[in-house]
């Protein structure tokens, strides 16, 4: 009886660092993700600001300067 529950108290160590590494790794992508996510509002902004036409529909867009 006593090896069994042993056993059982092993499994539960192993178990509870395996959820600890998980969380931390789950942590690590959730920074990661919201970096990415700050970085590419960043260059949607700049992107919108070089080429802002691309908010015009093709009746508002003025015609190339050759016309």
């Amino acid at each position: 009886m006593e090896e069994r529950i042993t056993e059982l108290e092993l499994r539960f160590m192993h178990q509870e660092q395996t959820i600890n590494e998980l969380n931390e790794t789950v942590c690590r992508q959730e920074r990661a993700i919201a970096l990415l996510e700050r970085e590419l509002g960043r260059m949607r902004e700049q992107f919108m600001m070089i080429s802002p036409s691309i908010n015009r529909t093709a009746d508002e867009e003025e015609p190339p300067p050759h016309y």
